[in-house]
């Protein structure tokens, strides 16, 4: 398939294209062919063109989506089942510095609650961010930068452009999702090689649906101990990153709807032409990915969400340890916030988890454990297992389950990302939008998912 077949292709047919851009570029490459033709002569047989023949299966309408979809699937897989070890190895060590930490606090004559805040609320909240979220960007991260480094993310941006232009939007908005998975601010800021400003605002407000490294723990934590607990111990992890899998190919079907309802309301406008050519495919470079990989990406975002994870250990250790009567500040906004948790299939203490989980969404899950186990500080657990007796304890059922990871998948962007939409749109109007945007989005799913299961008593 030459470059030129492939544009003609991106348009969605071989009919002549009528933007200019795209006539412009298609002649220079019908010269370019054709000074080809006359000046190089071959000699011998002809060597096997490995790109076309990748090509014709990668970028098929019948392969092409299938294998995205299989190789989605064992990139997952491959996060998940890798990261428990190495993991549960990070957690035993920074969990096992707290008893010294603590001593030193004694032998210095330090107040409780100074201890509390510093100890019990930040160094806890950095040691389950630093053990739950870099095993899994650390396997991730390379993995993903390796599909990058053979050339295989701008074929999905190819097999996506379709899709996009019927969504009114630019075929580019792949690449961004795809930088979403590891962080959505990285994501957004890679909005900027969309050419045109309505689609390039398109791409920076529903970046949020595609799940981040950070919301990860809370996804295969929910769907390992529930949906990969309903099967024998053999097919666990392969169930949950089926669901995973699932819950991010939803997440790109809001996307897509999304991107259509935006194009045609608050930011209308016709698609504009993507010309993309398709590199060839290149041999990995392993240092520079182990580079980019970890130094450029997971120290880059670990960093970040560990600046943003110490003040909110902080925070939710105060909230955790003062009274007003018999119960916390936390238990009484958990009370408060119940009416509305249960009408969307939660309660109120997973409504404050992902509230006080604005910072980095990667402490939901420690918050939630501290809640409702009203310790006043994060917990670490064995196991899996003994997190899953404390859920059903607290009344967590099959839609407890499945309404905390739709929620989390949709819910409001963290505090970083927030951010990171201010600095590109420069716009506080724009900024609230892509906040209450993928907000109004969670509730609606999850309230209409709860409303049916309650009306035919399904729970």
């Amino acid at each position: 398939m030459s470059q030129f077949t492939l544009i003609k292709s991106i348009n969605g047919n071989n009919a002549p294209t009528t933007n200019m851009g795209d006539r412009v570029v298609e002649t220079i490459y019908q010269q370019a062919e054709s000074i080809a033709a006359r000046a190089v002569s071959r000699t011998g047989a002809p060597k096997k063109d490995w790109t076309r023949i990748l090509d014709n299966i990668l970028t098929s309408k019948f392969l092409g989506y299938p294998i995205m979809l299989a190789l989605l699937g064992l990139l997952f897989w491959l996060t998940v089942e890798g990261a428990n070890v190495p993991s549960g190895m990070i957690a035993d060590f920074l969990f096992g510095l707290e008893g010294q930490i603590s001593a030193a606090f004694m032998a210095l004559g330090a107040p409780g609650w100074l201890h509390g805040i510093l100890v019990l609320g930040m160094y806890k909240t950095l040691a389950w961010v630093v053990s739950v979220m870099l095993p899994p960007m650390a396997i991730f991260f390379p993995l993903f930068t390796l599909l990058e480094d053979l050339g295989y993310l701008p074929r999905i941006a190819f097999n996506l452009d379709n899709a996009f232009k019927k969504a009114k939007a630019c075929g580019k908005q792949a690449l961004t999702m795809c930088m979403g998975f590891g962080c959505n601010a990285a994501g957004i800021v890679s909005c900027r090689i969309i050419d045109s400003p309505r689609e390039r605002l398109i791409a920076t407000l529903t970046n949020n649906f595609v799940p981040c490294n950070g919301r990860f723990p809370t996804l295969i934590a929910v769907a390992t101990i529930f949906m990969g607990g309903a099967v024998a111990s053999a097919y666990e992890t392969a169930v949950a990153a089926a669901t995973v899998t699932g819950l991010v190919l939803l997440g790109i079907t809001v996307t897509f709807i999304t991107s259509w309802a935006l194009s045609h309301t608050i930011l209308k406008g016709e698609p504009s032409s993507m010309t993309l050519e398709l590199p060839p495919y290149r041999k990995p470079q392993l240092g520079a990915i182990l580079y980019r990989s970890i130094i450029d990406r997971t120290i880059f975002v670990l960093m970040r969400a560990v600046t943003v994870a110490a003040p909110a250990g902080a925070l939710t250790w105060l909230l955790g340890n003062i009274f007003i009567g018999d119960l916390s500040i936390i238990s009484h906004c958990a009370n408060f916030l119940a009416p509305l948790g249960h009408a969307i299939g939660l309660d109120g203490f997973i409504l404050m988890a992902f509230i006080l989980g604005l910072p980095a969404n990667e402490i939901v899950i420690p918050i939630l454990i501290m809640a409702y186990m009203s310790s006043g500080y994060m917990l670490e657990f064995a196991s899996l297992e003994e997190l899953r007796n404390l859920f059903l304890a607290n009344g967590w059922t099959w839609l407890t389950a499945v309404n905390t990871m739709l929620f989390s998948l949709l819910h409001w962007p963290c505090a970083t990302t927030l951010i990171s939409l201010k600095k590109e749109t420069g716009s506080s109007k724009w900024t609230g939008v892509a906040f209450l945007l993928p907000t109004v989005i969670a509730f609606t799913v999850c309230f209409m998912i709860a409303q049916i299961a309650y009306f035919f008593g399904l729970v």
